[in-house]
């Protein structure tokens, strides 16, 4: 297997551009005990590491704190001028310890405004765990190439009760180009929007903005996939229902469309249990939606500011839960002092988000959502004119069942976004498909069993011109079971839970496959196929 081969294109196609925990074999050599105890497996994953070239590196500490509260980390980031300005690969990585009792906690990570991490947290043992988050951030040099101010943030209460404090410490590492390790292609502009606000370059012949959306904060929207309408008897309601899309606005005209990934957090489905050691898909690495606004440069060019706004449909009106940073990546004409163009196409289906609730013993909902969007514009560029078109077609089908009291809550749901770009003579094809199929039961003796598989999966192909298309498929499912004694001290649970992932990618120039297994938080299988 050519490991860096593929994982340089995977990025490229943007399918591993955020990575990953666990840069380490795990160790598969102990027993299981009968059940948890006070110590288990540090937090392991079966993604691949950030591929690193083989070049002069330099280490920059960008973070160090003690995350008690929630009084944010402010210092200040200075290049090294040892690797130069000019970098193949610029690597991210996090390292972090916490013991006691805890619960999951988000974090974020800002570099001169610009949002380089969004994370959240394990839960710990009353003994111990350290964790790392790696994250390839290359596509942030404009930002890291001058001095930044720099702020984190994990909040976080501690008191009698939750003692667990994050020690987290924060690298960047730069690898020079040199030799064999080119310069990385980069976006010459990372824009931080203020507020709504945003003034691109007036060259600008690409433009993409990245918005790391979380459903978060301990209310319902962090599990906005099992609400229900109003009239159903269930604990988390939202009026219309289930259905979430994230979208942005361009002027106050719809630009772009997205199914935001159904993160589950590592407190999540009542059973820390299921997390402890391997957690959900993305739960430590928040992958950005990417929007594609290269349609309206030809309106954002003309040097003034325009209004740019995320929001997330299907949350009810006044009600908070749900984070959308914003970051603004812009390629520029070099040999062009203005780009003009215009958009010429904006087709929009009626949106549809039908929900069906059918009362009984063991209620029922329904959840049908779609909608699709295309936007088409072109751009006088110094090479001539390019018209680029961005397709996104968006669908979700989930059945949601619970009996009173919520003493079983299950979910089978899956969501799909497909994109097509074409701009030139290069045309991108991106299938996603996420899915979520558990139970959670609580039975005879308060026990309480979540049974749960996640999938996040991605097919893209890239093609352009007469060159032999590029491909790519994603395929990272996680299973889990678990059970313990529910509303009583943490040693009297007798919890027990064997979870697995497997991680797959495979392209044009290669694979990359791992599996993992626990039981008892002890890793019982640690298995490379390629």
């Amino acid at each position: 297997m050519r490991r860096r081969q593929i994982m340089s294109m995977l990025v490229g196609l943007g399918l591993a551009a955020g990575s990953l925990l666990g840069a380490g074999p795990a160790s598969a050599a102990d027993t299981p005990p009968a059940e948890f105890g006070n110590d288990w497996h540090d937090p392991v994953t079966a993604a691949p590491p950030v591929s690193r070239p083989d070049a002069e590196s330099c280490q920059v500490t960008l973070a160090e704190a003690e995350f008690r509260d929630f009084t944010p980390y402010k210092g200040s980031y200075t290049p090294p001028k040892e690797c130069g300005e000019s970098w193949s690969k610029v690597v991210l990585r996090l390292d972090g310890s916490v013991k006691g009792r805890q619960y999951d906690r988000l974090g974020h990570l800002t570099v001169g405004g610009v949002e380089i991490l969004l994370t959240s947290t394990p839960q710990p043992s009353p003994d111990g765990i350290a964790w790392s988050v790696e994250k390839d951030v290359t596509r942030y040099s404009d930002t890291l190439r001058s001095a930044q101010p720099v702020e984190m943030l994990i909040g976080n209460v501690v008191n009698e009760t939750y003692t667990g404090i994050f020690d987290v410490k924060v690298t960047l590492t730069f690898y020079a180009a040199n030799g064999t390790a080119r310069p990385a292609g980069t976006p010459d502009k990372v824009l931080a929007p203020a507020g709504t606000s945003l003034t691109t370059p007036r060259n600008s012949e690409r433009i993409l903005a990245e918005v790391y959306a979380t459903g978060s904060g301990g209310g319902c929207e962090e599990y906005w996939y099992l609400t229900v309408p109003d009239a159903a008897p269930y604990s988390c309601r939202a009026t219309g229902g289930p259905y979430r899309e994230a979208q942005i606005k361009v002027d106050g005209e719809l630009a772009g469309i997205a199914a935001p990934f159904p993160t589950v957090w590592t407190g999540g489905w009542s059973n820390p249990f299921l997390w402890y050691v391997i957690p959900g898909p993305r739960a430590f690495d928040i992958k950005p939606i990417e929007y594609d606004l290269t349609p309206f440069a030809g309106r954002l060019n003309d040097g003034r500011p325009h209004r740019v706004e995320v929001s997330v449909a299907g949350v009810p009106t006044g009600q908070t839960g749900w984070s959308t940073p914003t970051n603004v990546l812009v390629w520029q004409d070099e040999a062009s002092t203005v780009v003009t163009g215009a958009l010429t196409r904006h087709e929009e289906s009626t949106p549809v988000n039908s929900v069906t609730y059918t009362p009984g013993s063991e209620h029922r909902l329904d959840t049908k959502g779609a909608h699709r969007l295309t936007v088409t514009g072109y751009l006088n560029t110094s090479h001539g004119r390019v018209t680029t078109t961005v397709s996104r077609t968006l669908a979700n089908t989930s059945v949601h069942r619970w009996t009173e009291g919520e003493n079983l809550d299950a979910l089978k749901g899956s969501w799909r976004d497909d994109e097509r770009v074409s701009s030139g003579r290069r045309l991108t094809a991106t299938h996603r498909t996420y899915t979520m199929d558990g139970v959670t039961t609580l039975g005879a003796g308060a026990r309480l069993r979540t049974v749960l598989t996640l999938g996040d999966r991605a097919d893209t192909v890239v093609a352009h011109g007469r060159k032999r298309p590029t491909w790519a498929r994603l395929d990272d499912t996680y299973s889990g079971d678990a059970t313990y004694t529910a509303n009583v001290p943490r040693d009297q649970r007798h919890a027990v839970g064997t979870t697995a992932e497997r991680y797959r990618l495979r392209g044009s120039e290669g694979c990359y496959d791992r599996s993992l297994q626990t039981v008892q938080g002890v890793v019982t299988e640690d298995r490379r196929r390629c």
